[in-house]
């Protein structure tokens, strides 16, 4: 059996739950089936199809199960958000329609990935750009300036890209400067130089951003970043120092941050001692988990759990973009929220696979950057949730309503369909016929 084959053959499940999904949804609310959240369903089923007939097209030899994954952790999210508030499943589904998009022109348009090498520098000083453009032109939104708002209303998230602009920059650096980093030190032009030297430009970038996000008042993206950036410098240099020294740092710097921010004390007060301030900040913690708690070992069942109050309000604020793993569980139970991060689990872990398969230093780091990535973010909002971490105000991949994380998302899935394919079948540029025509031409002379 084809990859490819196998790959449509793993999207039936993910249709099937989509589509019990929504008719038990449906059925719960009106207590009738009905055609719209099928209709939903089937526009979704449509644009995987696409991605598909795109892979085949493109990337057959790409890993056959990062797309059922995808596909499955979408329709739980449209499944959800449907229940939340049809109004923003609908306009979900227009984004999800940009991310195929995005998806399809990461394969047509990249056709080999170690091309994004060459302009490593470009990226990384794109994305300080980038975090600099919301800084001068970004919305603040409840409390955070990371959006920016477009003519016709709509906002756009430039963190959500600069995520990917990071990630390529780091897989050219690193992969450049891993045999220094490899040694504590190294004698360059007679003059020691200690692997933090080599570090330099990179620390810069990392940095800015860095510092740029604290501006922006967000928290979460940070711990994202820094996440990303320590797991590809301990697979790039392989010490173990690194890391120790950079969690050492991060504990430093968060201490200091919670110390002159009131932003970040008021946050990290409520992850402590949410039910102190039960009607106050610590609502939507305590709500959550009381939400959670009530879910027991299954839950009531997709709609049929307590989320709206009577007068139609959220039980839970924002249950569409933070707290979405909430409105899930609530209705799953904590078997299907163990399902849930299982699925990211084996996300993650195909990515990894794809990073081992890899031929080459670059491909292992973009590869093992971009599945770090959507771990870490999955990790740090569910994290926060459950109380393991502080709460931040990042999303969940491929679940939470949003358009600048959905097509971000999905061009990352891209990548690693690029990285994989590459893996197996070696990039061989189309030669012009007549260029093949004239060499042709050229050897018969030669023969003669």
């Amino acid at each position: 059996m084809s990859r490819r084959t196998r790959e449509l053959g793993l999207l039936v499940p993910a249709a099937a739950v989509a589509l019990l999904g929504a008719m038990s949804v449906a059925n719960a609310q009106s207590r009738s089936l009905e055609a719209g959240p099928i209709a939903v369903i089937g526009v979704i089923a449509g644009l995987f199809l696409l991605m598909h007939i795109a892979l085949r097209l493109r990337a057959s030899q790409a890993d056959p199960y990062l797309l059922p994954i995808v596909a499955t952790i979408t329709a739980i999210g449209m499944v959800t958000l449907y229940r939340i508030n049809p109004v923003l499943a609908r306009e979900q589904v227009l984004w999800l329609g940009v991310a195929t998009a995005v998806f399809i022109c990461t394969l047509a348009f990249i056709p080999d990935h170690h091309v994004l090498e060459q302009y490593r520098y470009i990226f990384g000083l794109s994305a300080v750009a980038l975090l600099m453009a919301t800084v001068v032109f970004g919305t603040d939104i409840s409390g955070a300036k990371l959006w920016i708002r477009l003519p016709g209303g709509q906002t756009v998230q430039p963190s959500e890209l600069t995520k990917i602009l990071l990630v390529v920059f780091l897989a050219g650096y690193l992969r450049d400067k891993r045999e220094l980093l490899a040694i504590p030190t190294r004698r360059v032009l007679g003059m020691s130089m200690p692997p933090m030297v080599v570090l330099g430009p990179m620390l810069v970038i990392m940095g800015t951003c860095l510092a740029v996000l604290g501006l922006l008042n967000d928290f979460g993206t940070p711990l994202l970043y820094f996440g990303v950036f320590v797991a590809m410098l301990y697979v790039a240099s392989g010490r173990v120092g690194y890391v120790v020294a950079a969690f050492g740092l991060f504990i430093v710097g968060a201490v200091a941050i919670w110390a002159v921010v009131p932003h970040v004390q008021a946050r990290v007060d409520t992850w402590l001692h949410p039910f102190a301030e039960a009607q106050g900040s610590g609502y939507q913690l305590v709500q959550s988990t009381y939400a959670l708690a009530n879910a027991g070992l299954v839950g009531p069942g997709w709609g049929q759990g307590f989320l709206l109050g009577d007068r139609g309000h959220y039980v839970v604020p924002v249950l569409d973009t933070d707290f979405i793993f909430t409105a899930y569980a609530a209705e799953l139970g904590f078997l299907g929220a163990v399902a849930l991060l299982c699925l990211f689990i084996v996300l993650v872990a195909r990515g990894f696979t794809i990073a081992a398969q890899a031929p080459d230093g670059f491909s292992k780091l973009l590869a093992v950057g971009l599945a770090t990535t959507i771990g870490v973010q999955a990790f740090v909002i569910v994290g926060g949730i459950v109380r393991v971490i502080p709460l931040t105000g990042v999303t969940l991949p491929f679940m939470s309503y949003g358009g600048s994380s959905v097509v971000t998302n999905f061009a990352i899935i891209g990548l690693l369909a690029v990285v994989s394919h590459r893996s197996r079948v070696p990039y061989r540029p189309r030669v012009p016929r007549k260029v093949r025509r004239d060499a042709a031409l050229a050897a018969e002379g030669i023969g003669e």
